[in-house]
């Protein structure tokens, strides 16, 4: 195996692995407090620093290039756009439509406030930021890492369509984990038909990468299908049950 193989390897396995330490080792009950869990506060912070400063650790120090993902273009913006408008409207159809008075979401609020509790963002105005954030500029990071360095690494070793089928599942990974914190005991219901859609999203925006260079058209896709989600969650947090 090749330096750079073990590098790569990391990559695919490291955001799991953060996740798993975030949501399960360090999630203890937040109470009451505003400002929430600080040993699941400092593991996530620690593991997002760790996650998105490897790989230009990896590229810039271990393999001595310079490189940087390409400047910002509008090739695949409009393709970009119409993925996540298309997706975050189904999405938001099916939950207000199907979901949101479900048997499967009795108990989601709880969950869902217990874990954005260990967060410190358990009011509308912490949870408005704290979800802005994720959406505009963690999206943005993921992209960076999950389409420029872990897609672009994987389609110069194994053929183009492996390539976006790996990085996709391996993207999917962590938010399996992800999202048996937040509906414990729906692993099939819930967990599994949701990580299936975020699978089948990872292959787009790494196929959307692949045809443009660009890690902007996936972002934005990205970006639209978060405020989404969010808003969904938002409901569920402060809307739904009031």
């Amino acid at each position: 195996m090749k330096r750079d193989d073990l590098g790569l390897l990391f990559a695919l396995a490291f955001p799991t692995l953060s996740a798993w330490a975030y949501f399960e080792l360090f999630a203890e009950p937040a109470g009451a407090e505003a400002s929430g869990n600080p040993a699941m506060q400092i593991a996530w912070l620690t593991g997002k620093a760790i996650q998105f400063a490897f790989p230009l650790f990896w590229i810039w120090v271990i393999d001595r290039q310079v490189v940087w993902p390409s400047k910002p273009t509008v090739r695949g913006l409009g393709l970009g756009l119409s993925f996540g408008l298309l997706v975050a409207g189904l999405g938001l159809l099916l939950y207000y439509g199907v979901l949101r008075h479900h048997h499967l979401m009795r108990e989601a609020p709880a969950m869902i406030e217990e874990k954005v509790r260990g967060f410190g963002a358990a009011t509308p105005p912490r949870f408005v930021l704290f979800v802005g954030f994720l959406s505009l500029v963690h999206s943005l990071l993921e992209e960076y890492y999950w389409r420029w360095f872990v897609f672009g690494g994987l389609q110069r070793r194994i053929p183009y369509s492996a390539a976006i089928v790996v990085s996709a599942f391996a993207f999917m990974a962590f938010h399996v984990i992800d999202l048996a914190a937040f509906f414990p005991g729906k692993f099939w219901t819930l967990v599994a038909p949701l990580s299936a859609c975020i699978a089948v999203g990872g292959m787009v925006w790494a196929w959307l990468y692949g045809r443009t260079g660009s890690i902007y058209a996936p972002w934005l896709s990205h970006l639209l299908i978060d405020l989404a989600i969010f808003t969904a969650g938002y409901d569920l947090l402060f809307v739904r049950d009031s």
